[in-house]
């Protein structure tokens, strides 16, 4: 038996699936039993006793997170979902590209490696709070070798000495990177540092909670998948998950179907989509991927990058172990 500690299910996709396989995801339970003795003396119209006895029993099941492992033995006794752990950490599998023919895009895949959480939230508001820190020691008189920054007016992100917005001009709309306030921290740290790399994780790790499985040494190889929010979470703040699974890989199982590989090619296309009858659209469209590919080749949006690849997940989960104790019981 495992028992399975769920960081995610996605439950509208798991009962949509078992509802394929079984036709339909059983959630209550009725029992119904009745009992009728009659006795007759004489005439019908002189004597007649009627005994009538019944009994019914109704549960109710909330099955919650029991209909992930359901949905799992399922797929696994039809020979629908391939666990491709050994495939994924050998080296080998990835130099070849064999992976995508193990596993093409939409199959159903299970993947248990080592890997860590990622939130350009969470990494901002952890800047964020470090840059309050440094200036509160400062403030107090304590020297960590950092200094606070001389902001001009109407410059930083301090709330201070900002000019109200023109009359008919609204006010751009809030950033991560904006709750960093300006400072100058040990080892030459400061806010538009730590604010240029939020900028960047925003942009190449769309903001929201991702999972990155890294089942080989090489730092070339992700495995991603992002777990879209107003699903199932183990906990639903970033900070909580963070506080609780902190940001050191550690061993992670992901189920789900692989969404796409990281393209191969990533030149940069012609946009060549313009001729004598107007625009073609289908070029049109072909360009603008093609760029996209491009910037995805290059680490810049949001993309499974070569030779990486994606995954659409149904769950993430980490096994509990059984201490030694407990497997020699067992045994």
């Amino acid at each position: 038996m495992i028992l399975r500690e769920f960081l995610y299910v996605d439950t509208d996709k798991t009962r949509a699936m078992l509802a394929q396989l079984d036709g339909g995801v059983a959630e209550e339970e009725r029992e119904t039993s009745s009992e009728e003795k009659r006795y007759t003396v004489g005439p019908r119209s002189i004597a007649q006793h009627l005994q009538v006895a019944g009994a019914e029993r109704y549960t109710q099941k909330s099955l919650g997170d029991a209909i992930f492992p359901m949905l799992e033995g399922a797929l696994e006794s039809e020979g629908l979902l391939h666990d491709i752990s050994a495939e994924v950490a050998d080296p080998a599998q990835w130099e070849s590209g064999g992976l995508s023919r193990i596993a093409p895009p939409g199959s159903l895949v299970r993947i248990t490696a080592m890997g860590s959480l990622f939130d350009s939230r969470y990494a901002a508001s952890a800047f964020a709070a470090f840059a309050s820190v440094t200036l509160g020691l400062h403030g107090m008189g304590i020297d960590l070798g950092a200094t606070a920054k001389k902001v001009p007016p109407g410059k930083g992100k301090s709330g201070q000495g900002q000019r109200p917005p023109k009359a008919g001009h609204t006010q751009p709309e809030p950033q991560l990177e904006d709750a960093i306030l300006d400072f100058q921290g040990p080892g030459g740290v400061d806010g538009d540092a730590l604010r240029a790399i939020i900028r960047m994780a925003r942009g190449i790790f769309a903001p929201g909670l991702h999972i990155n499985l890294s089942p080989v040494e090489s730092s070339n190889v992700l495995i991603g998948a992002r777990l879209q929010q107003g699903r199932q979470y183990l906990d639903s703040e970033a900070d909580i998950l963070f506080a609780r699974y902190g940001t050191e890989p550690q061993e992670w199982t992901l189920v789900g179907s692989v969404g796409s590989y990281g393209a191969k090619d990533t030149t940069l296309p012609e946009f060549d989509f313009f001729g004598a009858e107007g625009v073609k659209r289908g070029r049109f469209a072909d360009g603008i991927n093609g760029l996209m590919r491009y910037m995805g080749g290059m680490g810049f949006v949001d993309l499974p990058q070569y030779p990486g690849f994606s995954v659409i997940p149904f769950a993430v989960y980490r096994a509990i172990p059984r201490t030694a104790g407990q497997l020699a019981v067992h045994e």
